[in-house]
């Protein structure tokens, strides 16, 4: 089970009025404990007004940089996105997991391939370390980027990302799309059917795309990836992200609670414990009430930190956007969505 370590912050950049980007010192034993592919994230612990804190952000740098670099935006309530954008400073220290995720990319420089991206607002920071990787590590391939933002103002890493296409000129194309002021060279609106189409089969129609990587919010990623299924593109090749739960109000089929109990078994860190739950809970509230050390993070479906298997017994998620039909007939669920609808059940999140 990944383990938490303190590490101090290095550098706190201001991106935009409403983000920062956080840098951490990572001691020389701890490097390959912190190695990470491109798109994976790390979690952040602290404690926040007397509670206990943990939220996922995605590494903003390539994995050959010799960085641990991580961007926040501040949204409406978010406790600690406003707690990182006003409290947090230089030299302050924080505790942090170990990268994970599997919005992942491998490169490989003995094969060229093309890669688009499409990000909007926050969901740029694992697409940029998907874009620094395939361009430092993929010397023939191209790379097409789709940015979605309200104005240049609200562009998180704008000018790193023109620096990127000016030294890359020929291999790195961005599309920028903004929904609240029209600029030169853009796009205005958000980024819809008419705006994947343009850039897929007109702007860039010569372009053979390899794989897709879309970011952001979970209406933005469907409205691309049906576009993109409906052009032909093999689900295969496309790869997302969630930067938002949906709220328990768009959730659709959520599975009604049932009133029975379920006597479940939990294995986590080589240690079974077992006891008795109701089934109107998630497998992770349980967990966490019986002070079990279970792994979690966002608790909103939209990490794969909290991913266990069970072998044996039945539970159904609220809601997945995260594991494979193949990976849930295997056995894997995300605890923090998953019921119990069996007298028994055993979850392991040490097989995973």
């Amino acid at each position: 089970m990944a383990s938490f370590h303190n590490l101090s912050i290095k550098n706190i950049h201001r991106e935009t009025n409403k983000s920062v980007s956080i840098s951490f010192n990572l001691p020389e034993n701890l490097k390959d404990e912190f190695s990470f592919k491109a798109g994976q994230y790390i979690t952040l612990k602290t404690t926040i007004n007397g509670n206990e804190v943990r939220r996922d952000y995605s590494l903003c740098v390539s994995p050959k940089s010799d960085e641990l670099k991580v961007a926040v935006k501040e949204v409406v309530d978010g406790t600690f996105s406003s707690y990182a954008n006003t409290k947090l400073q230089a030299g302050d220290t924080l505790e942090v997991a170990p990268p994970k995720g599997r919005f992942i990319f491998e490169p490989n420089d003995k094969k060229t391939k093309n890669i688009a991206l499409f990000a909007a607002g926050s969901g740029i920071t694992p697409v940029l370390s998907i874009i620094k990787c395939a361009l430092e590590e993929e010397v023939h391939s191209k790379v097409i980027l789709v940015y979605g933002n309200k104005t240049t103002q609200d562009t998180m890493f704008l000018n790193e990302l023109l620096e990127l296409q000016h030294k890359y000129k020929d291999r790195f194309s961005i599309q920028f799309v903004f929904s609240q002021k029209d600029e030169d060279h853009a796009l205005f609106g958000r980024i819809e059917k008419s705006t994947v189409n343009y850039v897929m089969k007109n702007k860039h129609k010569h372009v053979e795309v390899d794989a897709f990587y879309l970011c952001g919010p979970e209406a933005m990623i469907h409205t691309v990836k049906d576009v993109l299924t409906e052009n032909g593109i093999n689900e295969e090749r496309i790869h997302f992200e969630l930067f938002k739960a949906a709220k328990p109000a768009e959730i659709k089929n959520e599975p009604t609670a049932n009133n029975g109990q379920t006597n479940i078994t939990v294995v986590v860190d080589d240690e079974e414990t077992s006891f008795e739950m109701s089934q109107k809970q998630t497998i992770l509230e349980a967990a966490l009430d019986k002070d079990l050390d279970a792994p979690y993070s966002c608790q909103g479906g939209i990490c794969s930190s909290c991913i266990a298997r069970i072998t044996e017994g039945e539970a159904t998620m609220i809601q997945n956007n995260i594991l494979t039909d193949n990976e849930v007939a295997e056995g894997l669920i995300l605890t923090c969505q998953a019921k119990p609808t069996t007298p028994k059940i055993v979850v392991d999140y040490d097989d995973v």
